[in-house]
């Protein structure tokens, strides 16, 4: 069983082939992400990036929102006409509701699941013992929970608000890390993990995303790890041992 492994960011779009074992049988693939991407665009720019890989079995896909049953609930990064830039109304209606995990199964002709990015990439770092709360630090900031190596509901809990109002989502964004400095952006950082462990009081927690290398590891405190960003794709294999297959049961209504 090989599965295509695709890791959707708000600045990039990568994809590799894993083989059982989760080891790479090809390279890793780039594309940098079209603004404004709505949902044709990111399924033709899919199509395009899996072109390069060789054949596979099955699709992993990690994306940069909430998705339930396979549905788009939110995303914020689409949502906006570029980077850093405020919610555009039609596209947030475009993508509340879409069917990713559908559109994706019917373009590809092979099983599909999708899952928060956070969560993709938790499924390939998490111990399995106890809380686990894993954080990606990239364009925007993903969060997800295991317990006893479990993976929870989905919950954006960056958005919650800190600090002088911000949520941390945007506060620890890579948009606002260019804008106020590294320093600023690491200090950031570490109050909005202080601010997320104690909503979640986690046994571990695990830092990952592109921007998780620009902090510096002598500060970050017991009980703290960052990860390659290279988990993203590598939690394809693990996303379908520790989610349902929900493929076929009904999904409610999204309000």
């Amino acid at each position: 069983m090989l599965t295509l492994a695709i890791d959707i960011g708000g600045s990039g779009l990568k994809a590799t082939v894993l083989d059982p074992a989760g080891e790479m049988t090809s390279e890793r693939i780039r594309r940098e992400t079209p603004y404004p991407c709505t949902p044709p665009v990111l399924l033709d720019e899919l199509d395009a990036l899996a072109a390069t890989q060789p054949a596979y079995d099955r699709v992993s896909v990690g994306f940069p929102g909430a998705i339930r049953r396979g549905r788009v609930r939110e995303v914020p990064a689409f949502s906006r006409r570029g980077p850093g830039r405020d919610p555009d109304p039609e596209l947030v209606a475009l993508w509340h509701g879409f069917e990713l995990e559908a559109a994706l199964r019917e373009r590809f002709g092979r099983p599909v699941r999708v899952a928060n990015d956070a969560d993709v990439q938790g499924s390939a770092v998490v111990s399995g013992q106890g809380l686990e709360l894993v954080i990606t630090l990239g364009t925007g900031v993903g969060c997800a929970i295991f317990f006893d190596g479990v993976l929870l509901p989905h919950m954006e809990l960056s958005h919650g608000r800190f600090g002088e109002g911000l949520s941390i989502e945007v506060a620890c964004g890579d948009n606002q890390r260019e804008e106020v400095g590294k320093h600023v952006w690491r200090a950031r950082v570490l109050d909005a993990l202080e601010a997320l462990e104690a909503m979640v009081l986690p046994d571990h927690v695990y830092i990952g995303g592109g921007n998780a290398k620009k902090l510096d590891p002598d500060t970050l405190g017991p009980n703290r790890t960052i990860v390659p960003n290279i988990s993203g794709l590598l939690g394809g294999i693990a996303l379908w041992e520790r989610t349902a297959d929900v493929g076929d049961a009904p999904a409610p209504a999204v309000p």
